[in-house]
């Protein structure tokens, strides 16, 4: 009986130190906010490549990477930009992270099939922004609000063609309430939201990706923090999906546009704070940058940046829910194989944390009663009628000739546990097109004897994005 004492506490104590091994992380209390060490993220994910080049990280396995700056709140995931909530620190020496980007950023990217509770999509919510008397951005061919509809419309058929529902928040040119977008997008819980816009903000130009601040995160659409930061969203209830369908989003955005990556960023927009669904807002371009808006008025690149939501949405389904490849035109597929690694996510602290705890669940509204307001907002509404086409560009435009991965494959460093097969999505059936206005009567237009000089982007652009077409791999891998 002693010497089956003796074994059974000796059991005991390899099983307590196979889990504190399991669980070794290293907590650093900096600012007031709990962070972890790099090496420890080295370390639990496997990047086994961890080096330091003056307050240059890198971090990195086959078909993954990591790279940051000391004093930067910029993180590269294999190649895409994301706006940490606060910057990368040093303490003793030792490059941290903050524990909110950990759990909240780079496990949602990184092992996305982990996600727990998440609801299996059959749905597409799209939200073309503005409408009626909300012009929204100007360039000097036309409206936001008739361009982001475009891109809704032309989005939709290539979704249905997967074998998805799509619902529409303004399926014509009509003003819609941000709290009624809300109301409808809350009346489908198996559906992912997706807002359209195009950006503002002068000389400006590129592609960003907004998905909603996890609770006690500043938003960096305000102008600083605020006590309802504080406060819990009905949006964050959805924080891991969000993240993951952000990554889908602007990876495939950023991986098939000639235009600059401004990041994945975090705000507290309406539409994307009060739903209960999974959800992201896209800025697919400056209207108020010339060559972004000569862009944006060609149906190529809206077409283009329609093929970029449908394969985002097929990624994030087949990286989320794990489940058999959807369809698509000509079956397309990603499939993920299981991965072997059983390991837990990041251990949590015991102590109270407004980082370590989830906010309480916030109940879903009441459904909608037949004949509200937003009940026109129907799913297969007629399309709107055709028009004048936009002004010619002559510069061309790579086609997405086939439905990738999240973002393109490195050649020499795919990622093991994906696997990419199928063909195009671009044989979907054209979308109705959409009137383009004027932006006012007196707004200038092109010059009628020649088409606009081909815009080109800067160089350094060019050359980060060609680079990045080459160097992809996919982000949302397990």
């Amino acid at each position: 009986m002693v010497r089956l004492g003796h074994l059974l506490l000796l059991c005991a104590v390899l099983l307590f130190c196979a889990v504190a091994r399991a669980g070794d992380w290293t907590i650093v209390n900096y600012g007031g906010r709990d962070h972890v060490t790099m090496r420890n993220v080295a370390d639990f994910y496997g990047l086994e490549d961890y080096r330091r080049t003056s307050n240059v990280l890198t971090l990195g396995s086959p078909g993954r990477s990591l790279r940051g700056t000391v004093g930067s709140n910029e993180l590269y995931i294999n190649g895409l930009k994301f706006i940490l909530s606060y910057p990368i620190s040093e303490v003793d020496g030792e490059p941290i992270v903050s524990r909110m980007d950990l759990t909240k950023v780079i496990e949602p990217v990184l092992r996305p099939s982990r996600i727990r509770n998440a609801a299996m999509i059959d749905s597409v919510v799209l939200d073309p922004g503005h409408g009626g008397y909300d012009n929204g951005a100007t360039s000097l061919w036309g409206y936001e609000k008739t361009y982001t509809l475009d891109v809704a419309w032309r989005a939709k058929a290539l979704l249905e063609a997967q074998g998805l529902k799509v619902y529409m928040t303004r399926t014509t040119d009509e003003f819609i309430p941000l709290e009624e977008r809300v109301q409808f997008a809350n009346m489908h819980p198996t559906a992912l939201f997706i807002a359209i816009h195009f950006n503002s903000g002068g000389d400006a130009s590129g592609i960003e990706t907004y998905t909603l601040a996890p609770r006690g995160v500043p938003s960096m659409a305000a102008d600083g923090p605020m006590l309802s930061d504080l406060r819990a969203n009905p949006g964050n209830v959805c924080d891991a999906e969000n993240m993951a369908l952000a990554c889908a989003t602007h990876a495939s955005l950023v991986s098939h546009s000639r235009l600059y990556d401004r990041g994945i960023k975090r705000a507290r927009f309406v539409v994307i704070r009060d739903i209960t669904i999974p959800g992201v807002l896209i800025e697919g371009g400056f209207l108020s940058n010339p060559e972004d808006g000569r862009l944006i008025a060609t149906e190529q690149y809206r077409q283009e940046e329609a093929q970029c939501i449908a394969i985002a949405v097929r990624n994030y389904r087949n990286a989320v829910n794990a489940v058999a490849p959807m369809p698509a035109i000509d079956k397309p597929t990603v499939a993920m194989r299981e991965n072997a690694d059983v390991r837990n996510p990041p251990p949590i602290p015991d102590a109270p944390s407004p980082i370590a705890q989830a906010p309480p669940p916030i109940a879903p509204p009441a459904p909608a009663i037949p004949g509200a307001p937003f009940s026109r907002m129907a799913s297969s509404p007629a399309p709107p009628p055709a028009i004048n086409a936009p002004p010619p560009v002559t510069r061309p435009l790579d086609p997405i000739a086939e439905a990738p991965p999240l973002v393109t494959p490195a050649p020499s460093a795919a990622p093991p546990d994906v696997t990419v097969t199928g063909s195009s999505l671009a044989a979907a059936a054209t979308p109705p097109r959409v009137q383009l206005q004027p932006a006012t009567a007196a707004a200038p237009t092109p010059a009628p004897k020649a088409a606009p000089a081909p815009p080109q982007a800067p160089a350094a652009n060019q050359a980060q994005n060609e680079r990045l077409s080459s160097s992809f791999v996919t982000p949302i891998v397990d």
